[in-house]
């Protein structure tokens, strides 16, 4: 019987399944990446400090989204 294999494919699936921390960080820290990137390239220290601040604070978010993700998986 095939229930175990379907089984295990639903599990994968769930758990790839990112939360809202998780993907608002990611999403952040893309946003911050580029304002760095750009600052950089036109010579804006300024726009690149804050592409900066913005890429540190999405990877905190994005880091308090996996704990609790692992937390919840974990119970």
């Amino acid at each position: 019987m095939n229930t175990p294999e379907v089984i295990v494919l639903l599990n994968v699936r769930q758990e790839s399944v990112m939360n809202k921390d998780q993907v608002k960080g990611r999403v952040e820290q893309a946003k911050g990446a580029g304002k760095e990137r750009v600052g950089k390239a036109v010579g804006n220290k300024e726009l690149e400090q804050k592409g900066k601040a913005q890429k540190i604070g999405g990877k905190v978010q994005a880091g308090y989204g996996d704990l609790k993700k692992d937390i919840k998986d974990s119970l």
